[in-house]
C-alpha cells in the first residue's frame, strides 16, 4: 500500500507500541500484532450497538494493514472476557447499520480474514461472549474463565456464528451440551473439551497471547495464510453458508414474543436457575 493511502487507511496503526482509545474498544499495535479490547468492564463487557461497530472497524483496519499479521482479541480487567450482548439494548444491537453482514455483535459474520486471530480470555466468556471467543482460530484462557450460554434463559439465540463453529471447535455432542443446557463450564472442562488450547494463571491470558503471536509472526507469512486459509475452506459445508443458515433460521426466533417477556425478566432482575456441570472425579 503507499505511503499517503496507508496514511489515509488508518493512522492508528502505524506506530508500535502505540495505544488507542476508542470509546468502548481499545487497540494496541505490539509489533507485528494488534490487541482489541473490548472496554465496557463495568457492565462485563457486554457489546452494545457502538461497541460491536467499534470492534467492527477494529478488524477491518486490521484486514488492511500490511504491517500486522495477527490480531488478539480480549477484555477489560479480569472478570470478564465478555459476557455477550447488552440485553438491555438488544434491539439497537440487531438494529446497527452492518449487522446482517457483519453479525450483530460486529464481528462474528466477517469470514473472509485472511489473518491469524487469538482470543486471550479473562473470567466470564458467555453467550455473544463465546461466540467471539469461537471466532478466533483458537483461545488461551486464565484459570478463572468460564465459558457457556446463559442466555438460554431468556431464550436469545446463538446468531453470531455459535451455531456453525462451536460443533467445529468441540463436536457435535459438546456443542449441543452447551447451547441447550444452558451450562457454565469451568477452564479445565473446556481445556479437556477443546474449546481452549492453552489454560494459564490468572492474570496471564493476554501475555501467553501475545507471546504465541509473536512466534507466529516469525513464521513465513504465505504459508502461515495458506494453512489457515485451506483447513477453514475445508470445511464443510463452508462456514459462511452455514452462517448465512443459522441467520435465516432463527428470524422467528427473534420475533418471538416469549422471548421479548424473557428479556424483560431480565430487565426487571430475574434470573432462573441454570443446571451445573457434575464435580471432576
Amino acid at each position: 500500500m503507499p505511503t499517503a493511502e496507508r496514511a489515509v487507511a488508518d493512522k492508528r496503526f502505524q506506530i508500535p507500541h502505540r495505544r488507542c482509545m476508542m470509546a468502548e474498544v481499545e487497540t494496541e499495535v505490539k509489533g507485528r500484532s494488534i490487541v482489541v479490547t473490548i472496554n465496557r468492564p463495568q457492565v462485563h463487557n457486554c457489546v452494545d450497538a457502538e461497541t460491536a461497530q467499534l470492534l467492527f472497524e477494529a478488524v477491518q483496519s486490521f484486514r488492511r494493514d500490511r504491517d500486522l499479521d495477527v490480531l488478539v482479541l480480549t477484555g477489560a480487567g479480569d472478570v470478564s472476557f465478555c459476557s455477550g450482548a447488552d440485553l438491555k439494548h438488544v434491539e439497537s444491537l440487531i438494529a446497527r447499520p452492518g449487522a446482517d453482514e457483519s453479525g450483530p455483535m460486529g464481528i462474528s459474520r466477517v469470514t473472509d480474514l485472511d489473518k491469524p486471530t487469538i482470543a486471550a480470555v479473562n473470567g466470564y466468556c458467555l453467550a455473544g461472549g463465546l461466540e467471539l471467543a469461537c471466532w478466533c482460530d483458537f483461545r488461551v484462557a486464565s484459570h478463572n474463565a468460564s465459558f457457556g450460554n446463559p442466555a438460554r434463559r431468556w431464550g436469545v439465540p446463538l446468531i453470531d456464528g455459535g451455531t456453525q463453529r462451536l460443533p467445529r471447535i468441540v463436536g457435535l455432542g459438546n456443542a449441543l451440551y452447551l447451547i441447550e443446557t444452558g451450562i457454565v463450564i469451568d477452564a479445565a472442562g473446556a481445556l479437556r473439551m477443546g474449546l481452549v488450547q492453552e489454560v494459564v494463571p490468572d492474570g496471564q491470558a493476554l501475555p501467553r497471547a501475545l507471546e504465541l503471536a509473536e512466534a507466529i509472526v516469525e513464521y513465513p507469512r504465505v504459508s502461515v495464510k495458506n494453512d489457515r486459509r485451506a483447513v477453514y475452506e475445508g470445511l464443510s459445508p463452508p462456514l459462511a453458508e452455514g452462517i448465512r443458515l443459522e441467520a435465516e433460521v432463527h428470524r422467528s426466533s427473534l420475533a418471538d414474543p416469549e422471548m421479548a417477556e424473557r428479556l424483560r425478566q431480565y430487565v426487571a432482575g430475574q434470573r432462573p436457575l441454570l443446571p451445573h456441570p457434575p464435580a471432576c472425579p
